[in-house]
């Protein structure tokens, strides 16, 4: 898988009552205590990190709810109205992919988004001018999800050095093997950027261990053998999953890979789960809706209804 009262919860073309009635207790009492400071900086919100995220929630008994999104899909002006609602409808941390012309690791619904963004022109410099924006306006840290080539590409510390400066707060690279993620944890740490690492269903328990003792921020456990993408169900192996890396760390555990559906979200907590990543269902909301704004209307609604599946 906390923030600041904020005008928006949808676009501000036309602002619905609704979004934030279905905040939780955990962000409302965060609010309260940054409205004021939020003020006084003309609306900039100074968020805490992913662990510190995951701590607080542990502490009230919650559970992160984590969405992801592809920037530059339809647009990055959509996208930067994107991360506002969904911060600003209850999510805990979110994760924005960076478009990729190979991504290996998603389904068809994120590879197409992928492939419209670039289409757009969309680029690595575009989307931190866009965060460097945005991310000022937002309670909950944003995670970026990169494959290695671009960060190989502008060499990692450069890499870890720009998006330190946008305010990103985690990194996650599915694509990079476990012995090549020495630099990148290195020059993570150097920056104060979480580096997030992921475990699967056929991952050796001994090679899980030494995945989720490299870890920070939380431990990603795939839910399912193959890309991204939404499933009608959540494997019943991810409950032994979660039980095995959680017998080998007290650092929180996320699962992702076809969490789609508030029925999903309900199922994995009950499992043990401390945070519920969900993207391909808000990716396909973006990129298939007739419009941005009506793209933006049906992603605040799904959020709402995932935030009530935590309640």
């Amino acid at each position: 898988m906390a923030l600041a009262l904020k005008s928006t919860c949808f676009v501000q073309l036309k602002k619905p009552k609704s979004c934030c009635a279905f905040r939780s207790s955990r962000q409302l009492a965060v609010a309260s205590t940054k409205r004021n400071t939020a003020m006084a900086a003309l609306s900039t919100v100074s968020t805490i990190g992913i662990s510190e995220t995951f701590a607080k929630l542990k502490k009230e008994g919650k559970v992160a709810l984590i969405p992801y999104i592809t920037a530059g899909d339809p647009d990055l002006s959509t996208t930067a109205q994107a991360l506002k609602v969904l911060d600003s409808c209850g999510s805990d941390i979110i994760e924005l992919g960076v478009p990729y012309s190979d991504p290996l690791a998603d389904g068809p619904v994120i590879q197409a988004a992928a492939t419209r963004s670039l289409a757009r022109g969309t680029n690595f410099d575009a989307i931190i001018s866009m965060l460097k924006e945005v991310v000022p306006q937002l309670s909950s840290p944003v995670a970026l999800f990169s494959y290695y080539n671009p960060i190989l590409k502008r060499g990692v510390e450069k890499f870890m050095s720009i998006i330190n400066d946008a305010g990103v707060h985690g990194l996650v690279v599915p694509d990079v093997p476990l012995e090549e993620t020495e630099i990148l944890r290195k020059e993570a740490l150097k920056y104060k950027i979480e580096l997030v690492l992921l475990t699967t269903p056929t991952t050796p328990t001994s090679r899980m261990k030494a995945i989720v003792e490299a870890s920070e921020g939380f431990v990603y456990l795939v839910s399912s053998v193959g890309v991204t993408g939404a499933r009608a169900s959540v494997s019943a192996r991810v409950e032994t999953l979660l039980r095995d890396i959680k017998e080998a760390t007290t650092k929180p555990v996320a699962v992702g890979f076809g969490i789609s559906k508030p029925e999903h979200v309900k199922q994995v907590v009950r499992w043990g789960a401390d945070g519920v990543i969900v993207g391909s269902a808000m990716v396909k909301l973006l990129g298939e809706a007739k419009s941005p704004e009506e793209g933006l209307k049906e992603l605040e609604d799904f959020t709402r209804s995932l935030v009530s599946a935590l309640l």
